[in-house]
């Protein structure tokens, strides 16, 4: 049998700090899970060949969610969450799990993001001439994130992840 590499399309985003639906957590793109290792020159007396690269920080970039505007998502916690933040700049960190899923919709990777705040709500363009989804792209300030191997998931996110891909769910991680 052959192996293939993964296809991105099958993912799920699970947070966790309020309940979600179903609507409030699917997302048509998940992009800003790249870790960038920052580096320092430095010059050492009478070696000019080459100057030395030395480790100094693991950045992260903003992590962008993109999802269709649905009029009852509005209506649960991640969009208040997000609104919260951006209307009442009130900010309150919050994990979330990107999770790569397989057929049976049972997660084959997983990425833990730490300390994540939205940093910017941005609504797609109307345009009268054009039949398009209208496009919810939310962008998150994250502190780090950390890969997961599905053995070492926790029990309630596993159980989340699989019921918010048959429809039903209730997160409460932690």
């Amino acid at each position: 049998m052959f192996e293939y590499p993964q296809v991105g399309y099958h993912f799920l985003v699970t947070f966790e700090l309020f309940p979600q639906s179903l609507k409030d957590i699917s997302f048509q793109e998940v992009s800003g899970l790249t870790s960038t290792v920052e580096m320092e020159a430095y010059r050492e007396g009478g070696e000019n060949r080459f100057v030395h690269q030395l480790p100094v920080r693991t950045s992260f970039p903003d992590l962008v969610l993109k999802r269709g505007l649905f009029l009852d998502a509005q209506l649960f916690g991640l969009s208040d969450w997000v609104r919260d933040a951006v209307e009442n700049f009130s900010f309150k960190p919050v994990n979330l799990i990107v999770s790569l899923l397989n057929e049976q919709h049972l997660p084959l990777f997983n990425w833990y993001v730490v300390g994540a705040i939205p940093k910017k709500l941005d609504i797609s363009s109307f345009n009268s001439t054009s039949n398009e989804v209208v496009v919810e792209r939310i962008e998150l300030s994250y502190n780090y994130f950390t890969f997961m191997k599905e053995a070492t998931l926790a029990v309630g996110a596993a159980g989340a992840i699989a019921g918010a891909v048959t429809g039903s769910i209730d997160v409460s991680l932690g």
